[in-house]
């Protein structure tokens, strides 16, 4: 099994104590190898729903013996995963992470700790790989090439559209995401700039996949995703975007 990344030094009881409730929402598609890892690194009093996308290697039943709440969405795609746990979430912040043992969701306290401190409205994390194959070289193309145009559509400078990310589900909901698919994620990133979010990028370690991936693994796919998400730049921003920046304003929780 894949080594743990080192963790920044935090409370894991911090936000429980707080009475800040945090899910942690795992799209997940034939994971069953990497699903105790992660699961046993969710931080103590937060809740995983894993997002069962149509799996046949039995992924739902051991997340459901390990303690996580399993989410069944049979619409495949990685936004309609996604968006399905978050349906399902009825926390004060809501967490995204993969479930292919590629991102340690404990490193998720101290994204939790900006938002409910009042810091930052949406933090994404910046994958730093570490192991060999750990991001192939058309991966990180097509990302380098996507967080340029999202620069040059909202001005926000991220070097990386990761997917471990958190934030407040309010807020979130209020964005009104309507991709499904790849553009999911990106969508997230470029309706929180129209709403005036703050949003923080931090230094993830980010470690060999357990199995294939299903959108980078191969070159279809990864440019497969970045058609998906070059239509998402292409809309043009809200009419209500000033209300969800007022929406999501409101301070500490």
């Amino acid at each position: 099994m894949t080594p743990s990344p080192s963790v920044e030094p935090d409370a894991p009881e911090a936000s429980a104590a707080r009475g800040v409730r945090v899910d942690v929402v795992l799209p997940c598609l034939d994971e069953a190898a990497a699903l105790p890892w992660v699961l046993e690194r969710i931080p103590p009093g937060w809740r995983a729903l894993v997002v069962d996308n149509g799996s046949t290697d039995g992924s739902a039943d051991i997340a459901r013996a390990l303690g996580a709440t399993v989410v069944h969405e049979p619409r495949r795609g990685f936004g309609a995963a996604c968006h399905a746990g978050l349906m399902a979430s009825d926390a004060d912040v809501v967490c995204f992470c993969d479930c292919d043992a590629s991102l340690d969701p404990g490193l998720l306290r101290t994204f939790v700790r900006r938002v409910t401190d009042g810091e930052a409205d949406l933090v994404v994390g910046r994958r730093r790989p570490r192991g060999r194959g750990a991001w192939p070289p058309h991966a990180r193309a097509g990302n380098l090439a996507l967080a340029r145009m999202l620069r040059r559509r909202t001005g926000v400078r991220l070097h990386d559209l990761g997917p471990m990310r958190a934030m407040r589900r309010e807020g979130l909901l209020g964005l009104g995401l309507t991709d499904r698919r790849s553009g999911y994620p990106l969508q997230m990133v470029v309706r929180a700039a129209d709403s005036g979010w703050r949003i923080e990028e931090r230094d993830v370690p980010y470690l060999p996949r357990e199995g294939k991936s299903k959108v980078t693994g191969t070159w279809r796919g990864t440019w497969q995703a970045v058609r998906d998400m070059r239509a998402v730049l292409a809309e043009p921003p809200r009419a209500d975007s000033a209300d969800g920046a007022r929406r999501v304003s409101g301070g500490a929780l």
